[in-house]
């Protein structure tokens, strides 16, 4: 386990000069308005009582599973006429694929997604049963990036990113807004990265609501680039072939984008990053204590927490701590392997 801290405490460092300005709560709260009726307000759901008192904000409960309607969504509903006629491209694992097709199919948009030749069989057909266009390339994030572009020059698609994009960074935001919004006492946000998009909406919201509270980002030991990033102030790369031996699929992306970057440097308080046994265990655990169906990539805060609680100072806490869980999509066969490989935690 590796937690880089990031002045925790201290006031968001100032913007560079020439830099965009980061998402504001108002754009976050312009997106909430966009998602009345698209996006569930999700629950909180009790994993511990405490001290300190843990709950899980429940993302896999989303209509397609996972957070991604949001930004999704968000993003797409924001395009005009013109630009709805001709089309949307994503690039994606299996949850920002999901988010387009369904967002895209809501607003009477054709839809092309570009996913990875490993992506889980429930997450491609989900994505088909939108009515979206499903191209296969490699697994490499790399190759599903320069195969979105290539299409998007080719048709004349209108790109929509997984989570380098502000309107994509609002919409994820909004689940931040609903935790901030429903815990005056809240003490501690853990969110998991992947692209980096969940991470910088949710510590916006949290930071302008709950500016007491620490929001720590989460990752796989063995795609842990954002925590790399952050700890050497500039995007790290890593290999495609490196952050593929995660179980944690949907935080296999090569490196955070450059707005989540900017976001992140400025609001995250710290990253953890969690072993492979561990997401394992966590995902038996949120099924046993919680009664949730959780992904890999949905598991990688209930890990933090669970064994991590020293490191996070859980014990110093008095107020209440939120695991975000991203979503509850993975194939059957493989969430029975996992879980029945984790044994009792």
């Amino acid at each position: 386990m590796t937690f880089v801290a990031l002045d925790p405490g201290a006031a968001p460092s100032p913007a560079v000069a020439g830099e965009p300005s980061l998402v504001t709560l108002e754009d976050i709260r312009a997106a909430a308005v966009r998602l009345d009726g698209i996006a569930l307000r999700t629950p909180l759901v009790e994993y511990a009582a405490g001290p300190p008192r843990i709950l899980l904000k429940a993302e896999s409960l989303q209509p397609i599973g996972a957070f991604k309607i949001r930004g999704a969504y968000n993003a797409i509903a924001q395009l005009d006429a013109a630009e709805r006629a001709r089309g949307v491209v994503a690039h994606s694992s299996g949850n920002h694929a999901q988010g387009v097709a369904r967002a895209a199919r809501l607003l009477g948009v054709r839809a092309t997604i570009v996913m990875p030749s490993d992506a889980p069989a429930v997450k491609r057909s989900r994505v088909e049963a939108d009515g979206a266009e499903v191209v296969t390339v490699g697994v490499e994030s790399g190759a599903r990036e320069a195969m979105a572009a290539r299409l998007a020059e080719e048709r004349d698609l209108v790109p929509v990113p997984p989570y380098d994009d502000d309107r994509v960074i609002a919409g994820q935001g909004t689940c931040g807004l609903e935790i901030a919004e429903d815990l005056p006492d809240l003490a501690l946000v853990l969110v998991p990265i992947g692209g980096g998009g969940l991470a910088s909406g949710v510590a916006t919201a949290v930071h302008a609501l709950r500016p007491g509270a620490r929001i720590i980002g989460v990752e796989p030991e063995l795609a842990a680039d954002a925590a790399e990033s952050l700890a050497a102030g500039h995007i790290v790369r890593w290999d495609g072939a490196a952050t593929a031996r995660t179980i944690a699929d949907g935080t296999r992306t090569q490196a955070i984008g450059k707005r989540p970057f900017a976001h992140l440097s400025r609001l995250l308080d710290g990253v953890v990053t969690v072993a492979e046994d561990e997401i394992a265990r966590a995902m038996r655990l949120a099924a046993e204590r919680s009664r949730l169906v959780v992904e890999p990539s949905g598991a990688l805060a209930i890990a933090a927490v669970e064994f991590h609680g020293a490191e996070l100072g859980l014990a110093d806490l008095t107020g209440t701590v939120v695991a975000v869980v991203s979503g509850g999509n993975v194939d059957p066969a493989r969430y029975r392997s996992l879980v029945e490989s984790a044994g009792p935690a």
